[in-house]
């Protein structure tokens, strides 16, 4: 795997004060956002990107409070948050907005993505797997609510998953029931 490694800086924050690193593979680059002590067995949360969310504060989705959520997580355990460029489960912006618009008719967010062509979810881990052999981890806990992250890794052993609990609202409650009905997520 061709992955290009800038180096290292402080990102201070209004979660904490924190490291980041970048990890170019191809045209993507992912973030990782380091909180020392890191341990033996770090702390890892692997978030895909969502500018709708993470950016702009969509309540459509849970995106930018799982992200926010494990910030706060990190900031005071230690870990890492690593940032993959996987814009709308890994269809890319343009086929996202896309999607949303099947689902203001009436899909829901995987009938959408069969609708345009893609599985449910076309996201990969193997840029976080080399990410955590460049760390040189063999165990983490991983926060995470989706089972595929789970048996995802074939870098690492995954010692205990920390769920991130998410209060629902009225926008998002139909996608949270569909992410854990249609994709099995530990919610």
């Amino acid at each position: 795997m061709d992955i290009k490694i800038s180096e290292t800086a402080n990102l201070p924050s209004r979660f904490g004060d924190f490291k980041v690193q970048a990890f170019k593979e191809g045209e993507k680059e992912h973030l990782v956002i380091i909180k020392e002590p890191l341990g033996d067995i770090p702390n890892v949360r692997i978030h895909s990107e969502c500018l709708t969310g993470d950016a702009i504060g969509s309540i459509k989705c849970d995106c930018r409070e799982q992200l926010e959520g494990a910030l706060e997580y990190i900031e005071k355990h230690g870990g890492l948050v690593i940032y993959l460029r996987q814009e709308g489960r890994n269809i890319g912006l343009f086929n996202k907005i896309n999607a949303y618009a099947l689902q203001d008719g009436g899909l829901d967010t995987v009938e959408a993505n069969h609708r345009l062509g893609f599985r449910a979810d076309e996201r990969t881990y193997e840029a976080v797997d080399f990410i955590l052999q460049h760390f040189g981890f063999k165990s983490i806990k991983l926060l995470t609510n989706n089972p595929t992250k789970l048996t995802g890794l074939k870098s690492v052993q995954i010692e205990r998953r920390v769920s991130l609990v998410i209060k629902p609202n009225s926008k998002n409650s139909s996608y949270l029931k569909v992410k854990k009905d249609k994709m099995g997520h530990l919610l």
